[in-house]
């Protein structure tokens, strides 16, 4: 089975049912900003993937950033040294634990930094959470975030999908990133997809290579729509 193309991943997103009306899922808020969470294990790609996005988007959408990090401000530092977003649009949350804890047990902090961003900022389109990096079972409360985009990479190998696991198997779109490198690291991406296929039944997954896309066109296009859904 092949990777699909972008067109492809754009078809199959539209023909899923709208995350929105699943059960459990945080409903939008009219005036408020739709909220997509970004986990992940270390490496993967998140915060590049992040700052992709805010490049492509900055100026069609008022968009924000949430970082987590246990012990640094390293992913918020990232981005504001690439300059994708002005300093006042960037929040760091230290998590001081477990990255999942902060974005699924307890969300205080995250919750904290999501208003904090809203009051001080105009009106806003989409806030984007990043997780720090973690492992398979990571994933967002439904009390944090509306939507959740989970990346892995193939430098983990091509059995990281059939590995499974909540974030592989549950998330809004599945990003098998780093594809530039799967020659050199013996990584079968049509095994890959294969098996991202049978976790995930028609769920969406995009493979994607930030070296050859820079702008991340599948995922951008996945965004995209989720904020059309809403008016944003």
């Amino acid at each position: 089975m092949r990777p699909e193309t972008t067109e492809e991943v754009e078809q199959h997103t539209h023909a899923h049912p709208d995350p929105d009306h699943a059960p459990g899922r945080l409903p939008h808020t009219p005036g408020r900003p739709l909220r997509i969470g970004l986990g992940g294990p270390v490496g993967s790609g998140k915060t590049a993937l992040v700052a992709a996005l805010c490049r492509a988007l900055a100026g069609e959408a008022r968009l924000a950033v949430v970082t987590n990090d246990i012990y640094t401000t390293e992913d918020a530092d990232f981005l504001l040294r690439n300059g994708v977003l002005p300093t006042e649009r960037v929040r760091a949350v230290e998590t001081g634990c477990c990255p999942h804890t902060a974005i699924r047990d307890d969300i205080s902090a995250n919750l904290e930094a999501v208003e904090d961003l809203e009051e001080s900022l105009p009106p806003l389109d989409l806030m984007l959470i990043e997780s720090g990096g973690d492992n398979l079972t990571a994933t967002f409360s439904h009390g944090l975030v509306h939507h959740q985009i989970f990346v892995v990479d193939v430098a983990g190998g091509d059995k990281v999908p059939r590995k499974g696991g909540p974030g592989v198997i549950t998330s809004d779109l599945l990003v098998i990133n780093k594809t530039d490198l799967a020659e050199q690291v013996g990584a079968d991406l049509s095994v890959m997809a294969r098996d991202a296929e049978a976790q995930r039944g028609d769920a969406p997954v995009c493979f994607l290579s930030l070296v050859e896309d820079p702008q991340a066109a599948p995922v951008t296009a996945w965004v995209r729509d989720r904020l059309a859904a809403v008016g944003g």
